[in-house]
């Protein structure tokens, strides 16, 4: 069962759409009882870091998420804010992030030599896989994405950087550590690529 959780951030159906029309069980989580019997979670998201942060905390779902991420190794896919709220803090916010893939989330435009980019990434982009992952399985060269950010994710272990993207410079935008993946790009408005990935993370 994936189950995506709702805490007031993303486009919660799009996702629902992509696994009905793969016939992939899938369910929405509101509240913590609603995350019993989860196989697969997906943690979207969009806006800034803390008022992500403030939302899930407020959903009251933290607590079982991290017990059942950090001690039963549920995989995990956060995608767009919801990857930069797996790391620890971002230069968005003041507000501490999950920890669950050590990092920290910086801006294109206090970034040197990046600061006078438009922003923000908006549009379709190039995504090259550093090494074998299963969630790029069948992407691994011929992968493009739809981003719609002005923040990237900055890996304390290089290690966890699991693609990257190019906007000025390389940037990583997609992460895995152990059961949790992150990715920046939106893979429900991705096309057949999008579609593959999520495929991917249900078969992890």
């Amino acid at each position: 069962m994936i189950t995506i959780i709702d805490y007031g951030l993303g486009n919660i159906q799009a996702f629902v759409n992509v696994y009905r029309r793969l016939n992939i069980p899938v369910s929405v989580a509101k509240n913590a009882s609603e995350l019993e019997g989860a196989r697969r979670l997906i943690l979207p998201g969009v806006g800034a870091f803390d008022h992500a942060m403030e939302r899930l905390d407020a959903s009251g779902m933290r607590p079982m998420l991290e017990y059942m991420v950090l001690e039963q190794k549920v995989p995990v896919l956060g995608i767009c804010v919801g990857m930069q709220i797996l790391a620890n803090a971002s230069d968005e916010g003041h507000l501490h992030g999950l920890g669950w893939v050590a990092g920290r989330v910086k801006g294109f435009a206090s970034t040197p030599g990046l600061a006078r980019l438009p922003l923000p990434h908006m549009g379709w982009n190039d995504v090259k896989p550093h090494e074998d992952s299963p969630l790029f399985k069948g992407l691994e060269n011929d992968a493009r994405f739809y981003f719609l950010h002005s923040f990237y994710f900055d890996c304390h272990e290089q290690s966890a950087a699991m693609a990257s993207a190019s906007y000025g410079q390389n940037f990583v935008c997609a992460v895995s550590e152990g059961n949790v993946f992150g990715v920046q790009f939106h893979p429900e408005k991705s096309h057949h690529y999008g579609t593959t990935l999520l495929k991917n993370f249900a078969e992890i």
